[in-house]
């Protein structure tokens, strides 16, 4: 063996994917991201996103776990968590109490959500009260059009599903900003204060109505649409859930169109890859689960967050409805001796700020999915560190399935940093790690991924499958 070779053979660089794949896996990545990119278009909430897994779960063949009784192997299953949750899974040959494979990833992602009483008019204009959702730069959001998605109960109690802004004759909405003539105090402040949280209210309307005995004429003109296509008032906003998204659509970025540019990519880019792994798989050993939770942009607090019991209330139910029981212990060496894959996103080393970034151990574009041993923030504050035992038979996995695959960390050591679910599925005394696609512009209205980080998450999911 020659030095050279022998160097080869000790030393790990990472490679570009598009170098390392053939022709039909280019021919399959490009068909999977073009569905992908449907799928952000049709999925801009946690409500869409599961309302669409329903769509393809039940295509696939899968049921509802409610309606069966009695689970057998080969059995394919869904379970819904108050519209904003659900849980799939294929049943395997193996014992259930041997464990399950679970992959998780969140359907929710930074946006701005209407205020309980969002409607008000001033200089003639009638606006909406918003309040941000998630870790936001809130000056990416003002000038840019804007799509209203959401539930809203009517005065008979009926339940309205309302989009508007996404078809190519709606209106969009936006939130406005200062002429850079007349900015000089506003741009003499820091980022974080030059838009002010308060002041991202969003422009609907501007006519007003002929009556002379209303003082709010342009309120009023707005509040008698409303009405009159979806028979609400006012008051009807107190209950209602509206989420304020960017209005644009998935595009292919750049001239060869290696890259997909989108709203939402975190983390919906690891759910429709975790989403397809589950829905591919047909008589695994292991019984294989996908859930796609809540909150996970504020905390994963709430009962449809990953802190909720409904992931382990499926395990136990799901246990039952196989072996006719589930004692506290039965639930206990299910979950013990399951795995889990935390899908979500991590952050691409970007060319034009690579100096927040540690090239040896970042992430970056193109060059497959992100492996990450623990996130947190600093110390590894907030995080989950995978053991060694299970970083390598995840990575062993990768390789024998051959899916091109990186590790990474999210920033510095003192840049900052970012955690996932992974934490709290560790917590319940469960083998887990991060693995998801690297994004440029995280958190920003317009996200950017390399399609090879998409397709090679997918197969990640797959390979996880056959553990």
């Amino acid at each position: 063996m020659t030095d050279k070779e022998l160097y080869d053979s000790l030393t790990y660089e990472k490679k570009n994917a598009y170098t390392e794949m053939t022709d039909a896996e280019r021919a399959e990545m490009t068909e999977l991201c073009d569905q992908y990119r449907g799928f952000l278009d049709r999925c801009k909430t946690e409500r869409e996103c599961v309302k669409e897994a329903i769509k393809m779960a039940e295509a696939a063949g899968f049921k509802k776990l409610t309606e069966l009784d009695v689970l057998k192997p080969g059995d394919k299953v869904y379970k819904i968590n108050r519209n904003k949750n659900i849980f799939l899974a294929v049943i395997g040959t193996e014992d259930i109490h041997k464990g399950i494979n679970i992959a998780g990833a969140h359907i929710d992602s930074p946006r701005l959500d209407l205020k309980q009483n969002p409607l008000y008019e001033k200089n003639d204009m009638a606006l909406l009260k918003t309040h941000y959702y998630g870790g936001i730069k809130k000056y990416q959001w003002p000038t840019i059009p804007l799509a209203i998605h959401g539930v809203i109960f009517n005065d008979k109690g009926e339940k309205k599903d309302i989009v508007i802004g996404e078809r190519d004759d709606d209106p969009v909405f936006v939130i406005t900003d200062l002429l850079p003539h007349l900015a000089k105090d506003q741009m003499a402040k820091k980022m974080t204060e030059g838009i002010e949280a308060e002041n991202m209210n969003l422009l609907i309307g501007g006519i007003p109505i002929e009556a002379e005995d209303v003082k709010e004429k342009v309120k009023f003109a707005i509040l008698k649409l409303l009405n009159a296509r979806y028979g609400i008032t006012e008051r009807s906003f107190q209950s209602a859930e509206f989420e304020i998204v960017p209005a644009h659509k998935a595009r292919n970025v750049g001239l060869d169109e290696s890259f997909i540019g989108a709203y939402g990519h975190d983390d919906r880019v690891c759910a429709y890859t975790t989403l397809r792994g589950i829905l591919s798989e047909t008589a695994p050993k292991r019984t294989a689960a996908a859930i796609l939770v809540d909150k996970e942009e504020i905390g994963s607090m709430g009962n449809t967050g990953a802190r909720s019991a409904f992931m382990t209330m499926t395990f136990a139910e799901i246990t039952e409805k196989l072996t006719g029981r589930c004692s506290i212990t039965d639930l206990n060496r299910v979950i013990e001796n399951s795995a889990c894959m935390s899908s979500d996103v991590s952050a691409a080393v970007d060319p034009n700020y690579s100096e927040v970034s540690e090239a040896r151990n970042a992430s970056f574009a193109g060059k497959g999915v992100s492996i990450e041993k623990y996130t947190g923030a600093r110390g590894k504050y907030d995080s989950s560190d995978a053991s060694a035992e299970y970083v390598y038979e995840i990575g062993r996995l990768m390789d024998d399935d051959g899916v091109i695959w990186q590790t990474g960390e999210l920033g510095k050591v003192d840049q900052g940093g970012g955690g996932t679910i992974a934490q709290y599925v560790a917590n319940l005394n469960m083998d887990v790690i991060d693995c998801g696609v690297p994004v440029l512009s995280m958190h920003a209205p317009f996200e950017v991924v390399a399609k090879t980080d998409v397709y090679m998450a997918y197969r990640a999911y797959k390979a996880f499958y056959k553990r």
